[in-house]
């Protein structure tokens, strides 16, 4: 009997072997890869059905995010939701009167227009402590978030114009109830939610790509 399980052992061993080096040798770009397929599927969405993430799709998200590469593993960020649709709905009808006798004005007044973050039910701001790589630690926190949310079936799209709002005398009162810990200023916001669009790929120049030798 002992014999019988040292050569089944053995065979299990030899088997898991052979398929490990035949694995191995198959081409790579050629195998189904998750990461790349989402990656290649994301779209920035700029319309959304009205229903906000629920918060443990959103919790996913934001474990992703905080999990992306920093300067030194320091964390300098900090990251702010908001699902709330009431304080959309204020910050946005603030916000309407900083824009008023500008072009902005008519495309706040257009039926379509819900709120200031491309109608988006729910988003994230990231801020950052200024310093050499904090914009960088950002960015990538960001990819990280919305190629997780593209994941769970959340659409997202990358915002900085909306922040130019935070620096008015209307903004303000939205900026500080942030709660942003001292020295950390706001650096861009994600707008998420489910999406009522599908856009189609945008071409990328490969051009900008060169092997140097």
């Amino acid at each position: 009997m002992k014999k019988f399980l040292i050569i089944s052992a053995f065979t299990a061993f030899a088997a898991t072997g052979c398929d490990a080096q035949q694995t191995a040798g198959n081409d790579p770009t050629q195998e189904k890869n998750q990461v790349i397929e989402t990656i290649m599927a994301r779209r920035s969405i700029r319309a959304y059905k009205p229903q906000p993430v629920p918060h443990d799709v959103l919790d996913k998200i934001l474990e992703c995010g905080i999990n992306a590469p920093n300067g030194m593993n320091a964390q300098q960020w900090e990251v702010r939701v908001v699902d709330s649709k009431e304080w959309l709905d204020n910050a946005t009808a603030a916000y309407k009167k900083t824009v008023a006798g500008t072009p902005a004005e008519k495309a706040a007044a257009d039926p379509s227009f819900v709120n200031m973050f491309r109608n988006a039910p729910t988003v994230v701001f990231i801020a950052h402590k200024p310093g050499p790589c904090t914009q960088v630690d950002c960015g990538l926190m960001a990819g990280n978030m919305v190629l997780a949310a593209h994941s769970l079936g959340i659409g997202s799209v990358c915002m900085m114009g909306p922040l130019g709002f935070f620096s008015t005398p209307e903004g303000k009162p939205y900026l500080e109830s942030l709660q942003l810990s001292e020295g950390y200023d706001l650096l861009l916001c994600i707008g998420m939610g489910y999406a009522d669009e599908q856009p189609a790929a945008k071409p990328r120049n490969r051009d900008v790509i060169k092997y140097i030798k």
